[in-house]
């Protein structure tokens, strides 16, 4: 059945993202030309955001502590909510033309490989749900196969960041600030490569406003309570002492470390600062942790995209530190895709990839001990 996907050049593909932040699912029909192994072009026929309601959102939150009943019935309920999204997005489309989904699902826990002690991953969101609604081959859990070949798991966005923006003769830097930030270094080579997760993105400001707000408020719209505060020097000075930035790539990271146990841990601490001063001292550090991670490999220009870029507070503090560095920062807006949609464009990307029988990791990225075919397929009707 997967034989006529070989020699197809154009596909579309629905990809679904819910991200770090869960704060909803991105959908997105793209169509997809695969020029050859190393450009491709994605154009985004639709794109469709659905937010999670204060109850669901909850339920992913209390996923990440739960029981496994919890996370049993949080599994199909999510693959009912990513099964309607596909269906919205496709509203007007004929199904007949679709080729697959390619559903990221809900990360609920990730644990990065250490030494001889192998790494594991759960995703959520059940792929026979959403080809049993949709009628439509889905593809999914693309992270284990990485994993299973020693790798990290994450980051898996870079393969598709090198097909679709890669530039000859310049080093460019494609950043996603979600929930964690991540960031690919691309070059002339697939295997010059380097991608990692720099740190917190929206992840410890979404837990703090929400601390404060107790749970009224999920993130701090444009960093409007950020901008209000003063940065405080010595709480700052503490939090870039963690160990994990002065790792070396490949790595990942998750709401497990930079979740609410930290921002809780941090709000404890600073109970002389304002609400406002620690807001803008955790804007301060993701700048800073993007910046400094990402300016070691020299690019000549940063694009943003993901949730973060919404963050106008933030997206001030990026540009003065490029400034500063000399690095032109740019929104991925300018090439044609809405920040929004890019990560959900990229898995539709991997899919198709999938489809061909290709590889969808990057060894150089995620330190998988070779190049494999990613995620698991559910036929549709």
């Amino acid at each position: 059945m997967l034989s006529k996907f070989i020699e197809k050049d154009v596909f579309r593909i629905v990809g679904l993202m819910s991200g770090t932040s869960h704060d909803g699912v991105d959908a997105a029909l793209a169509e997809i030309t695969n020029i050859d192994g190393s450009h491709v072009k994605a154009r985004v026929i639709k794109h469709i955001h659905i937010p999670y309601s204060r109850k669901l959102q909850e339920d992913i939150r209390r996923a990440f502590s739960g029981d496994t009943r919890h996370i049993c019935g949080l599994n199909f309920a999510l693959g009912e909510v990513f099964a309607k999204a596909a269906i919205k997005v496709l509203s007007g489309a004929n199904p007949v033309d679709i080729d697959a989904i390619a559903s990221h699902g809900q990360t609920i826990w990730h644990i990065p490989p250490r030494g001889k002690t192998p790494g594991s991953t759960l995703q959520i969101g059940e792929s026979a749900v959403i080809a049993e609604r949709t009628g439509i081959l889905t593809i999914s859990d693309f992270r284990t196969r990485d994993m299973a070949a020693g790798g990290e798991g994450a980051p898996l966005v870079p393969l598709a960041d090198y097909l679709l923006f890669r530039k000859s003769g310049s080093v460019r830097a494609v950043l996603n600030i979600g929930g964690i930030a991540n960031v690919a270094i691309l070059r002339e080579h697939p295997e010059e490569t380097v991608a990692f997760d720099t740190g917190p993105g929206n992840a410890l400001m979404d837990e703090a406003i929400r601390i404060f707000t107790n749970g009224r408020q999920a993130f701090d719209k444009n960093g409007a309570a950020a901008k209000k505060g003063t940065l405080n020097e010595p709480l700052l000075d503490e939090l870039l002492r963690h160990p994990y930035y002065r790792r070396r790539p490949p790595k990942s990271t998750g709401r497990e470390l930079f979740g609410a146990p930290m921002a809780e841990a941090i709000i404890s601490r600073a109970e002389s600062l304002s609400q406002e001063d620690i807001l803008s001292t955790l804007a301060h550090l993701t700048a800073r942790t993007i910046i400094k991670s990402t300016a070691a490999y020299r690019p000549d220009e940063i694009i943003v995209t993901g949730g973060g870029s919404k963050n106008m507070f933030l997206m001030a503090l990026l540009q003065d530190l490029c400034h500063s560095k000399g690095i032109k920062l740019r929104n991925i807006r300018e090439y044609g895709i809405e920040p929004e949609a890019k990560e959900a464009v990229s898995f539709a990307i991997l899919g198709m990839r999938t489809l061909r029988g290709m590889s969808g990791n990057l060894p150089s990225a995620t330190g998988a001990a070779h190049e494999a075919v990613l995620g698991k397929i559910t036929y549709g009707k």
